[in-house]
């Protein structure tokens, strides 16, 4: 048994990808608490997948792909802001807008590449076991800017999340506060797509602070049980990718969600039984 736990690891290649996911985890489990509190997840999703039309630009250019994604994904976020302030359409429908036109630019650019399907492949699912130290360095360098905005301006967060009106009283600034938060989202988002890709990225940005909400009622109880079950998803996910063949990022998301929903039922079952 110990030795079919310890299998996978025994491999460098797997233990970088296991490190950097971790770190994701802990980047994710701080600014998806914010994502799942405020309901943003549909923002997040669109800045995840509006990112592509920045990477395929960067690629096509000989860019740095990292500041690429950067660039598109704080101009949907700008877009979003924008059309929701100017025009009679719901934030919703304004993200919805965005989300497709800025795919659709981005497949046009992706699709002029000889390496077509491998970029958008890549892009879409990410490759976590081909992690190298630099990556890890520049995750790590990330989940410590996401940790240091998110700690001091934690008050300004809490209050814009959850009364507007009083953080504008205690002048907090809570426009200010969501245009941090919609940039910690970006970067987390930017930081963490090429690890486990922008179709995956969502399931540990969601799964594990949507789980830890069920269990724990302050905000910074919520970031370190999501943190806990964002790690754990990426070793076990890992762990069942080496012995069933699949893919790495995708088995990473689909343990995160598996745990939401059973943290969900188990949630249920223990509410029934002290009610």
């Amino acid at each position: 048994m110990l030795s079919w736990l310890g299998a996978p690891f025994g491999s460098e290649v797997v233990v970088r990808g296991a490190v950097a996911g971790s770190v994701v985890a802990l980047m994710c489990a701080i600014v998806g608490t914010w994502v799942v509190l405020r309901g943003s997840v549909f923002l997040g999703d669109a800045m995840s997948h509006g990112m592509l039309p920045g990477v395929a630009a960067a690629s096509a250019l000989g860019g740095n792909l990292l500041i690429g994604a950067l660039i598109a994904a704080l101009a949907m976020a700008y877009g979003v802001a924008a059309l929701s302030r100017t025009a009679r359409f719901s934030s919703d429908t304004s993200i919805g807008l965005l989300l497709v036109g800025m795919l659709a630019i981005g497949v046009i650019v992706v699709s002029h590449s000889s390496s077509y399907a491998v970029d958008l492949t890549a892009f879409l699912f990410g490759d976590v076991l081909g992690v190298r130290a630099r990556d890890i360095a520049v995750l790590v360098g990330a989940l410590v800017l996401i940790a240091v905005v998110a700690f001091v301006g934690r008050r300004a967060f809490l209050a814009a999340t959850f009364d507007v009106r009083k953080a504008a009283t205690l002048r907090l600034n809570p426009r200010l506060a969501a245009v941090a938060l919609t940039v910690l989202i970006a970067v987390a988002i930017v930081a963490s797509f090429h690890v486990v890709g922008t179709l995956l990225v969502l399931g540990l940005l969601v799964a594990p602070p949507a789980a830890a909400t069920l269990w724990a009622h302050s905000i910074g109880r919520i970031m370190v049980l999501a943190a806990a079950i964002g790690v754990v998803s990426v070793w076990v996910g890992l762990l069942v990718s080496w012995h069933a063949g699949t893919a790495g990022g995708a088995s990473i998301a689909a343990v995160a969600v598996g745990l939401f929903f059973c943290s969900a039922m188990a949630s249920g079952v223990f509410g029934r039984a002290t009610a």
